[in-house]
């Protein structure tokens, strides 16, 4: 086989791999949820076994692979001397049947990040716009230097494993909104979206996370619930391991 022949084989073999990833991009942009209605939730028996399964899995996995990350997270604050505050932060989330419970992370702000934010927008009008209409900042001046290089790489949400093991979440489901962003999110999106467990990754995160504002992620979460199934949080899965190898994480 000639290099110009080999050459459009591997480019076809890489445009199939692609294809096994992309979510249907043409569906979710002409589907539009009925408010007037009652949400489908894929509640299919063997789907739900399936992926009780993998959340087990992968919690007791990743609860494993944790123990070495929290010492290697430890060591480099130290030598950044970024080792003010606690290692972990915890924060109040929206859970499955609007329950509450205490997400995990690797914190990656400094402290008092509340308050310095409240300042930052006060004396910004335009940042100020910004996060009321995706509910996060490009440049959020909170992030500390380890902080940019954990939510870049997605290591941040790594303690997240744990509350999958507690059984508070799932590997793939929409992202856990914040409390206070209850009434935000009104009474449609909130209840369609918790009727399930929230995950680690999700719809939205593999698809233009950074640049979708707070209503198209309601949107886009409501667009997954309705169709999840095994072969969609696969291929959400797939496409998170390729957002993090290609340093696509949260900026």
């Amino acid at each position: 086989m000639s290099k110009s022949n080999l050459a459009v084989k591997e480019e076809l073999e890489n445009v199939a791999a692609e294809d096994v990833i992309i979510i249907n991009q043409n569906e979710q942009e002409n589907y539009r949820p009925s408010k007037d209605k009652e949400i489908r939730v894929n509640n299919n028996l063997s789907y739900l076994i399936m992926k009780k399964i993998v959340d087990i899995i992968a919690g007791i996995l990743g609860t494993i692979l944790l123990v070495p990350l929290i010492a290697v997270v430890w060591f480099i604050r130290i030598c950044l001397h970024e080792n003010d505050g606690p290692l972990f932060f915890e924060q109040i989330r929206i859970g499955k049947n609007g329950k509450q419970f205490k997400m995990y992370k690797f914190r990656t702000m400094v402290m008092e990040a509340d308050e310095k934010l409240y300042r930052y927008l006060e004396e910004n009008p335009e940042a100020k716009k910004e996060y009321k209409k995706y509910k996060k900042l490009k440049h959020d001046p909170r992030i500390t230097k380890l902080g940019n290089i954990l939510r870049k790489t997605s290591l941040d949400e790594f303690p997240q494993f744990v509350n999958i093991l507690k059984g508070e979440m799932s590997l793939v489901g929409p992202r856990p909104y914040l409390y206070r962003e209850k009434e935000d999110l009104g009474g449609y999106y909130y209840n369609s979206i918790t009727k399930v467990k929230p995950g680690i990754t999700g719809y939205w995160q593999v698809n233009g996370r950074n640049d979708v504002d707070f209503e198209e992620r309601a949107y886009m979460d409501t667009y997954y619930i309705e169709r999840r199934g095994i072969v969609m949080d696969l291929k959400i899965v797939l496409k998170t391991f390729l957002k993090i190898f290609k340093k696509e994480g949260a900026v």
